[in-house]
């Protein structure tokens, strides 16, 4: 393992959308044939299945250094009335696209921290986006809580806004890593809030580790996931610590690459955290996603339900997706748009009556089909091409440079198909980055993704 390691240890994308960011046109893109992309989705889907729903609440009171999210620092508690009221304009100027009332299928809270928000202010937010909108025939509704101010109020009160599932950040519990990334949190806060919520009647409790931290060993992984497993959360994220020091915006100069586990020491942290999560009874779900064999996110894997988008894994598919507040992606399943980042510049837009896209990408007919093939191997570890909707002119020139995967034993290629091996499974994005046919026609000049291990 430590030779491929070695060998596929590259920077790559995670693939929360295709084409990545990097890569998108945004000469032929505009507003308005974003609009038209959307307005299209809701037409074919709203009925069905629903839409999906992401709002962006950016505001920290400090800096995790671990962290590449877009936030706001602040312990000023008064921004929080006049962001919700932004973004319910926002949904507003949204919902006067939309032929009929919209049924929001899923609707995520994240962040920044959500929990920087009183209940009070969190119960303005989503009464005010019900009052144009439903909610759809097996709704999910989910929110990111900090276990350091998450209450009891917080939870009781989102319970009671159709709120089912809950994820609390814990990264490690050593105190020397803790330091260093600025999450010190104690794991008492941890346990407090997950029996909270199991109490209150929350059918989804995860807990978000990470491996990789500065300063972190194996047996820092070890201990964390023992307490883990005092706690049992429904599901886990066992994320890859992604160093990205020169993005604008994240805190990830508080400490050198050498105080960062090696990619050796990261690929043994990972082994030995998963063979210890599947001997306590938890599934391998998608890319770094772990559960239990009673919660949602398994049952769709079993059922190929399984979804993959700006918010991660989801347990349900909707074509579209809308993002609200600063910096949220929206995806129309046709093309993708990205609000402004910067906090005014949203607010000017919003008070002008403008929806506050500043980039996006329309996708091709070929990038549609190679979304859906990253898709499967994302969420199903395989994919086939049967028809010519499954086809691809490049899909040759794929297959030629997964073959040396496939003699590495990370991939079985048959006539019209493609499965990940259980071998393969931890080389995910290198197995999908062949299928990017843009990443192959230009390769970057300067570092843009994260190493895959």
């Amino acid at each position: 393992m430590s030779t491929l390691v070695q060998k596929y240890n590259i920077a790559g994308p995670r693939y929360t959308s295709y084409p990545t960011v990097p890569y998108w046109n945004m000469d032929s893109f505009s507003g308005k044939i974003w609009q038209q992309t959307l307005i299209q989705s809701f037409e074919e889907s709203n009925v069905e299945e629903g839409i999906s729903l992401y709002i962006h609440l950016p505001f920290c009171e400090q800096m995790c250094t671990f962290c590449g999210c877009h936030k706001r620092i602040t312990k000023c508690h008064d921004k929080e009335g006049p962001y919700i009221q932004a973004v319910l304009k926002e949904w507003w100027l949204y919902c006067n696209l939309f032929s009929s009332r919209p049924g929001i299928k899923e609707l995520h809270l994240g962040g920044g921290t959500p929990t920087f928000f009183s209940p009070e202010n969190l119960k303005v937010l989503i009464d005010g986006i019900f009052k144009t909108a439903s909610k759809a025939e097996g709704y999910e509704f989910s929110f990111e809580g900090h276990p350091n101010n998450t209450t009891k109020d917080h939870l009781e009160t989102l319970y009671d806004l159709g709120f089912r599932r809950v994820s609390f950040g814990v990264q490690d519990y050593n105190e020397t890593v803790q330091k260093a990334i600025n999450r010190v949190q104690p794991f008492e806060n941890v346990k407090r809030v997950t029996e909270y919520a199991r109490e209150i009647g929350y059918t989804s409790v995860g807990h978000d580790i990470i491996f990789g931290l500065p300063f972190q060993t194996l047996e820092h992984v070890e201990q964390t996931i023992l307490k883990t497993k005092e706690l049992m959360p429904d599901r886990l994220a066992f994320y890859s610590y992604a160093h990205v020091p020169w993005l604008k915006g994240n805190g990830q100069r508080g400490y050198n690459d050498a105080d960062l586990p090696s990619a050796d020491d990261k690929r043994e942290q990972y082994e030995k955290g998963k063979l210890m999560l599947s001997k306590v009874g938890y599934k391998e779900i998608g890319m770094d996603h772990f559960a239990l064999p009673t919660d949602a996110l398994f049952k769709s894997m079993e059922s190929s339900e399984l979804h993959r988008n700006f918010m991660g894994y989801t347990a349900s598919k909707t074509h579209l997706m809308v993002g609200l507040g600063v910096s949220s992606i929206s995806d129309s399943w046709y093309g993708f748009a990205q609000n402004v980042k910067g906090l005014e510049e949203y607010y000017h837009l919003i008070d002008n009556n403008i929806i506050p896209v500043y980039r996006g990408h329309i996708l091709t007919e070929e990038e549609q089909i190679i979304r859906k093939h990253i898709l499967n191997l994302m969420c199903r570890f395989e994919t086939s091409w049967d028809g010519k909707e499954e086809y691809f002119p490049e899909l040759l020139e794929v297959l030629e440079r997964l073959e040396e995967m496939e003699s590495d034993g990370l991939v079985e290629i048959g006539s019209n198909v493609l499965r990940v091996t259980e071998k393969g499974r931890p080389f995910i994005r290198n197995i999908s980055m062949a299928f990017d046919v843009l990443l192959h026609r230009k390769a970057p000049d300067t570092r843009l993704f994260s190493m895959t291990i």
